[in-house]
């Protein structure tokens, strides 16, 4: 039995897992072994957003998945003679509903389960994979919290602390410089100011932030309270139906033109949101197909396009973890803390490039890229402006 040493932000976990049952049995993989020793089938259950808000995002993420897995077996579904069969189920994004469903495949005996573009079902699931000594590996959800939350979590995409550092790398030296934080005033709003001061803060620079109420619909005040600042360097974390009046407010009070600006670059289905701003922002990124130029990468657009696919931000994080599953599985041969253990330090090539678990805390150490958008037949497609070193933007090691 591995001992929990990690308990960052233990009570945002307690938050989110409602209802959680008392630790049942570690599953088993199913089937007789192997010549090798391995059982002859394991089953993976995934767990993600099939239909809700984050449908989007978990077909992402599956069709990403199902790419990885044809990867990583040459096609066969199976690895040194144990067949890997695949259980998913649709969270919906709510973590009530991602918990009934992972109790459920644990009770059939499932041992890894994997994915989820929730960071709140996310946490839920971490705590089950705990309780039940299970392998987890998250999928695109994004809060820092997921990292180094115990033993048996892992997670196949980026989280919150590379998108902000990699904001900061839009200023040559950030050490002395103005950082202002331009959000909502709600939980998202503040976790970005949070989030800027701790990694951007920490690096020397002075962070403060504009904060608009979520009901505002008249943003002009708010961008002329930007331009008063003076700051270095905008970040802008938004979300929602008021987008595009916050942008359009942004860009008529000058603000694009006078300071750089910097946010998030979302999937494809957001590149026509910005309107006249769209091409005076700085994106920072996580993943475009145009971004990588490997031959995994190739292979993995190639596999979903012949799919009936699209290949978007959130594929690599189901590409990713099809290879790690099957890294755990070989040399795990079905024991659980094997498989962990496999994983700790693990290094391997995604569709990004070189990726690594970090042993300590599992974070996915990996690199980021700055992108921006440019018109084209009528629509805005991104641009690969600088990849950024994986060094450079890994996260701090949770405790």
């Amino acid at each position: 039995m591995r001992v929990t040493k990690k308990l960052l932000m233990g009570s945002a976990v307690v938050t989110v897992a409602l209802a959680l049952a008392a630790c049942a049995p570690s599953a088993e993989p199913s089937g007789e072994s192997t010549d090798g020793g391995g059982p002859e089938e394991v089953t993976v259950g995934i767990v993600t957003s099939e239909s809700g808000p984050l449908a989007g995002y978990g077909k992402q993420y599956l069709d990403g998945f199902q790419a990885g897995l044809d990867y990583a077996t040459d096609g066969t579904g199976e690895i040194d003679g144990t067949t890997i069969t695949i259980e998913n189920r649709d969270d919906a994004g709510d973590p009530d509903k991602a918990v009934t469903a992972v109790k459920e495949l644990i009770g059939e005996g499932v041992s890894i389960i994997a994915g989820t573009a929730s960071s709140g079902v996310a946490l839920a699931v971490a705590e089950q994979a705990e309780q039940n000594k299970v392998l987890y590996i998250s999928g695109p959800a994004a809060a820092d919290a997921i990292t180094g939350i115990n033993d048996y979590t892992f997670r196949s995409g980026r989280q919150s602390a590379q998108d902000v550092a990699t904001a900061g790398t839009f200023l040559d030296d950030i050490e002395g410089k103005t950082v202002t934080v331009f959000a909502q005033d709600n939980a998202f709003g503040q976790g970005n100011v949070a989030a800027v001061e701790a990694i951007l803060g920490g690096k020397g620079a002075t962070v403060n932030s504009v904060l608009v109420a979520e009901d505002a619909t008249e943003f002009t005040p708010f961008a002329q309270q930007v331009l008063a600042g003076n700051p270095d360097l905008v970040f802008v974390a938004w979300a929602g139906a008021t987008s595009g009046a916050m942008w359009q407010a942004m860009s008529q009070q000058g603000v694009l033109d006078e300071i750089p600006v910097v946010t998030g670059l979302g999937d494809s289905a957001t590149f026509g949101a910005y309107g006249e701003a769209s091409e005076k922002i700085n994106f920072l990124n996580h993943y475009f197909p145009g971004a990588a130029d490997n031959d995994v990468n190739t292979a993995m657009v190639e596999a979903i396009e012949d799919a009936g696919g699209t290949p978007d931000l959130f594929s690599p994080d189901g590409f990713n973890a099809a290879i790690m599953i099957v890294q755990a599985i070989k040399e795990g041969q079905g024991d659980v803390d094997a498989m962990v253990s496999a994983l700790e330090g693990f290094e391997f090539e995604g569709p990004k490039g070189a990726m690594t678990v970090r042993a300590s805390d599992h974070a996915l150490i990996q690199e980021m890229y700055q992108a921006k958008l440019v018109a084209k037949d009528g629509t805005f497609v991104p641009e690969l402006v600088d990849t950024v070193s994986a060094d450079d933007v890994a996260p701090a090691e949770a405790e």
